[in-house]
């Protein structure tokens, strides 16, 4: 193996079904290519793209290696994924021979680029610097984990590190259903049968990456966390809860602040009911509260359902809804639900009409209907990754879709999950936007909070939630510092306005609540702001 070759991993963050790596997450994908590099004896040095958005210059390096893509197209705080015209941009800069990997890969941009990898871009930069053919192939199991190990001290090079930084871990890849091709829109049934990470391998890369001083990770990449440690080889698989006990009584054993999970596949739910309550209780009790099973529903009509061979049925989805919600709507410490479901839709799939979209809207009214709780939905369109999709997606009708939702069923459940008095703890604030701070909780699918005045960001505060948008939660810190809070926090109290509030601010200090009750003239007010302030 060489030992005088450095590679420069270069991370313009992605964001896929499979792999979350837009900060605060690190993608197992950036680790697996650091530790591939690194077992060939190459010297890695890891910078992302803000860096370079800073102004910085790729350094010299044998290899450049790039990351990025993302197929899932999000909104974003602080940064967001590489575009395609940073990328052009980029690659006249970089040296050495040129490496690309992500969905970026597939793209115009990727035409400066030696190698452009879609399958695996560790495996083939391992076989590049070891002086073999530079091919698409997937790692080994044996790679996989060992990679996995070499690569986790790149994290200490992450802007994040070592908080609000979220390091996704990977249990298997594959899907259940790649005997019938999965689902029409998906690469994972490309992959093939199931390659299951044993718990023991699992968890010595979590201690690993424990050690370097990461506090929050995320169990994800796989298609369903229920079907972990399962039979390959059954396209809707019975659960083992053994295995699942194990993996999860072990990462719970180790003291992460944040410990969430991914997917799920509602027809697993709802086909082994027994196995399935077993093992949502497990994850119900050894994660962190705020957890979120994302439910791959995709549509309620059941003709898009048969020509895409979508994997649940809208019976199936809500039979999971149900179960979720029995299990996991119990309030935990930090203030969220310990594990609620997401959903996903997906329009311009095979066999979609106008119909499509009432079926999806009529099915999620009747979930709301039940009082069930769904922590997000997610609505896209479908993107080429596997195929061409012929469907011409009506771009009115889907805003018009996506604008029902939004209305009549998000804010709704908002107001379930985290209803008004409710203190969520550990809120990392993250940017100010005019006289608005706004932060979320750390984790999977983290509810965004605007609290209306100024904070310093990069802080961690309890806030408690006064009112709902759509999509976002308003709250104030808790307890709220009546005798040092600006007067734009004071005004933005429930019951106090500017003029109570420049009454509060000439009265500083305030000694105690007959004290306040003078000012505020108004018994009901006064017990209500009493409940969130201190003196």
């Amino acid at each position: 193996m060489r030992q005088d070759i450095k590679v420069l991993l270069l991370d313009g963050y992605i964001d896929d079904p499979a792999a979350l790596g837009v900060p605060p997450y690190i993608s197992p994908m950036a680790r697996a290519v650091a530790g591939a590099a690194m077992d060939t004896g190459a010297d890695v040095e890891y910078i992302t793209i803000d860096s370079i958005r800073r102004g910085r210059r790729p350094p010299e390096a044998d290899v450049s290696v790039v990351l990025s893509g993302n197929t899932v197209p999000g909104k974003y705080l602080r940064t967001l994924p590489m575009s395609s015209k940073e990328l052009s941009a980029l690659t006249p800069k970089l040296f050495g021979w040129r490496m690309i990997g992500g969905s970026s890969a597939k793209g115009p941009a990727a035409a400066g680029f030696d190698f452009a990898v879609g399958t695996d871009l560790a495996a083939a930069l391992y076989d590049g610097i070891s002086g073999k053919e530079v091919g698409e192939r997937l790692r080994s199991l044996d790679e996989w984990n060992r990679w996995m190990l070499l690569g986790a001290d790149i994290v200490r090079q992450h802007p994040d590190f070592p908080h609000p930084l979220i390091a996704e871990i990977e249990t298997f890849r594959g899907c259940h259903r790649f005997c019938t091709g999965g689902c029409s829109y998906c690469i994972e049934p490309s992959k093939g049968r199931p390659l299951m990470r044993s718990p023991e391998d699992i968890l010595a890369e979590a201690e690993r990456l424990r050690s370097l001083g990461v506090r929050n990770v995320r169990v994800g990449g796989q298609t369903c966390i229920l079907s972990y440690g399962s039979d390959p080889d059954s396209e809707v698989p019975r659960p083992n809860p053994d295995a699942v006990r194990e993996l999860f009584g072990g990462l719970s054993a180790m003291g992460f602040n944040v410990l969430h999970v991914d997917n799920a596949n509602p027809a697993v739910i709802s086909e082994h009911p027994h196995e399935s309550e077993e093992v949502l209780r497990i994850l119900a009790s050894m994660c962190t509260p705020g957890n979120v099973l994302a439910l791959g529903m995709e549509t309620a009509d059941p003709q898009v359902i048969s020509l895409n061979n979508l994997n649940s049925t809208p019976d199936q989805v809500m039979d999971a809804l149900r179960m979720i919600n029995r299990i996991g709507s119990e309030r935990g410490s930090n203030g969220m639900p310990l594990v609620l479901p997401g959903l996903n839709f997906i329009a311009g799939l095979d066999g979609e009409t106008r119909d499509t979209y009432a079926m999806n809207l009529d099915f999620l009214r009747k979930a709301a209907a039940e009082g069930l709780m769904i922590r997000r939905i997610n609505i896209r369109q479908v993107m080429p990754v596997r195929r061409m999709f012929d469907t011409f997606i009506d771009q009115a009708l889907f805003r018009r879709f996506k604008e029902s939702v939004r209305t009549e069923i998000d804010r709704m459940m908002l107001e379930r999950i985290v209803p008004r008095g409710t203190v969520l703890r550990d809120i990392y604030t993250e940017y100010n936007d005019g006289g608005v701070t706004f932060g979320r909780q750390i984790g999977s699918y983290p509810l965004l909070v605007g609290i209306p005045y100024r904070l310093e960001t990069g802080r961690t505060v309890d806030v408690t939630i006064l009112d709902w948008g759509f999509r976002s939660v308003t709250g104030i810190e808790y307890p709220f510092p009546v005798n040092t809070a600006p007067m734009s926090a004071l005004s933005a109290l429930p019951g106090v306005g500017k003029k109570r509030a420049a009454r509060i601010a000439r009265e500083r200090p305030i000694r105690d609540a007959e004290h306040l009750g003078d000012i505020m003239e108004d018994a009901a007010a006064t017990e209500d702001l009493l409940r969130l302030v201190t003196f």
